[in-house]
C-alpha cells in the first residue's frame, strides 16, 4: 500500500476519489434542489465525453459515468442553450415547440419556465452543496480526533526592530480583532497576518485590562511549502504566541461544537480564497500560488503518502490515508464552491448574474449579450486554467529541466 501511494498510479487515484466526492455533491446540490421544484431531467454526469457507464431511472433521467473525470453536469430538459439563459424570443421559440409535443402547460415542468426565484435557487444550491459538504466533514474530522485545541492570543515575545515592535505591541497584548474581524485563536491571527503583507492592519488587543488599537504592517518572508517544496511569500509581524499553559485550553468536542469548529473552519478558507483574489487583482499577489489539476493531484498524492509513511500498521495506514484525504476534499470543496460563485459566464456566478438582471428587468438578456458574455467567460476561464496549469509545471521544475538549468 505504502509502494502504491508513492506512485503515480497511486497519485492519481487519490485525485480522483477526492475530485470525484467533490464534483458528485456538487451536482446533486443542483439536481436535489431542480427535482424539489419539479424541474424534468435528461442527464446527471459525472465527467464529460465518451460515456463509460449509463443507467436509465423510473424518471427518465440517464446517470452516465464519462471518460473525463474532471468536471460534471446536470442538464435539465430543454436545456439547448450553453448560457442556460434563452433570450426571450428563445423562450417563446422553446415553449412553442413543447407545447406542440406535449400539450398546453407542459412548459412548465421545464427549467426554462420556472421563476427566476426557482432557477437561481438551483444554481445557488450546487456551490451550497460544497459549502455543506465541508462542513460536515470537518465535523466529522473534529469529532474523529475528538480534542479540541485552542491557543489563547495572547502576546508571548515581540521581536526587536520587527513590525510588532514598530507598531508598539507588548509582551502580554490579548489580541482580540484584526481589521474587524474576532479572532479567539493564535492561528486565526497568524492565518490574518499571513495574507497582509505590505498592508496596513488594525489590529484590536487588551493591554493590562485596557482596549487598545495598534496598526501593524506586516513584512514578508518567504517559507518552504512542504507539499510541492515550492517557495511561498508570507506576511508576518514578528510575535509569538504565549508559551503559558493556562493559555492552551483543551477540551473535548461535542457534536454543536465540532459543527460550529467546521463552520469556522469553512468561513476561515473563504475569507483567505478572498483576501488572496483580492491581492492578486490589486497587484500585491502575483497568483504564483493558484494551482490546477495537476498541483491537486500532486497534492492528494503527497498527502496520502505522508499519512501512510507515519503509520504503524496496515490499519493505522488506511484511517491515515482517509482521513488526511478526506481533509482535502473539504478543502477543495470550499474551492470548488468559491470558484463557482465568481461571476463568470459559464459559471453558477455567471448565471447567477444573468437571473439578477431578468429579475430586474424582467426580461432575460438579449442573446446576443449572453453569448458575448459566454465567450469573455469561457476566455477567462481557460485562461485562469492554463495559468494554473503553468504554476503547477513550474513548481515540477519542469521548465528548468528542459531548459538544462540546474
Amino acid at each position: 500500500m505504502l509502494d502504491f501511494l508513492g506512485s503515480a498510479a497511486g497519485t492519481l487515484a487519490a485525485f480522483l476519489a477526492v475530485l470525484a466526492l467533490v464534483i458528485t455533491i456538487h451536482e446533486l446540490g443542483h439536481f436535489g434542489v431542480a427535482k424539489l421544484f419539479g424541474v424534468r431531467i435528461d442527464r446527471f454526469s459525472l465527467g464529460f465525453g465518451k460515456t463509460l457507464w449509463s443507467r436509465r431511472d423510473r424518471s427518465g433521467v440517464e446517470w452516465r459515468l464519462a471518460a473525463l473525470p474532471l468536471g460534471g453536469y446536470v442538464k435539465f430538459s430543454g436545456d439547448l442553450d450553453v448560457t442556460g439563459v434563452p433570450d426571450r424570443e428563445g423562450l417563446a421559440a422553446l415553449k412553442a415547440d413543447i407545447v406542440a409535443r406535449e400539450g398546453p402547460g407542459a412548459e412548465r415542468a421545464y427549467y426554462h419556465f420556472k421563476p427566476v426565484w426557482q432557477r437561481a435557487l438551483i444554481v445557488l444550491a450546487g456551490p451550497m452543496a460544497n459549502f455543506v459538504l465541508a462542513i460536515l466533514i470537518f465535523t466529522i474530522v473534529n469529532l474523529s480526533f475528538g480534542e479540541a485545541v485552542r491557543f489563547v492570543p495572547r502576546v508571548g515575545d515581540v521581536q526587536p526592530g520587527s513590525p510588532a515592535a514598530v507598531a508598539g505591541f507588548q509582551s502580554g497584548d490579548l489580541i482580540t480583532r484584526v481589521d474587524g474581524r474576532s479572532v479567539d485563536d493564535w492561528r486565526e491571527f497568524a492565518q490574518l497576518v499571513s495574507l497582509r503583507a505590505g498592508v496596513a492592519t488594525q489590529v484590536d488587543l487588551l493591554r493590562d485590562g485596557e482596549a487598545e488599537r495598534l496598526t501593524v504592517t506586516p513584512g514578508v518572508r518567504e517559507v518552504v511549502n512542504p507539499l510541492d517544496q515550492s517557495t511561498v511569500r508570507l506576511g508576518f509581524v514578528g510575535l509569538t504566541n504565549s508559551g503559558d499553559p493556562a493559555d492552551v485550553e483543551r477540551g473535548r468536542y461535542t457534536l454543536p461544537g465540532a459543527v460550529s469548529a467546521g463552520v469556522r473552519q469553512t468561513g476561515a478558507i473563504l475569507d483567505t480564497s478572498m483576501t488572496y483574489i483580492g491581492r492578486i487583482l490589486t497587484g500585491r499577489e502575483s497568483g504564483d500560488q493558484l494551482s490546477g489539476p495537476i498541483g491537486i493531484a500532486r497534492a492528494s498524492g503527497v498527502i496520502a503518502g505522508a499519512a501512510a509513511d507515519n503509520a504503524d500498521s496496515f490499519g493505522q495506514a488506511v484511517q491515515g490515508v482517509f482521513f488526511s484525504l478526506l481533509t482535502l476534499a473539504g478543502l477543495l470543496s470550499v474551492g470548488v464552491g468559491f470558484l463557482n460563485l465568481l461571476p463568470i459566464p459559464v459559471l453558477d456566478g455567471g448565471h447567477l448574474l444573468f437571473y439578477a438582471y431578468e429579475a430586474v428587468a424582467r426580461r432575460p438578456l438579449a442573446a446576443g449579450i449572453q453569448e458575448a458574455g459566454l465567450r469573455v467567460g469561457l476566455a477567462l476561464l481557460v485562461g485562469l486554467m492554463l495559468f494554473a496549469t503553468w504554476n503547477d509545471l513550474n513548481k515540477l521544475n519542469l521548465f528548468a529541466f528542459l531548459g538544462g538549468s540546474s
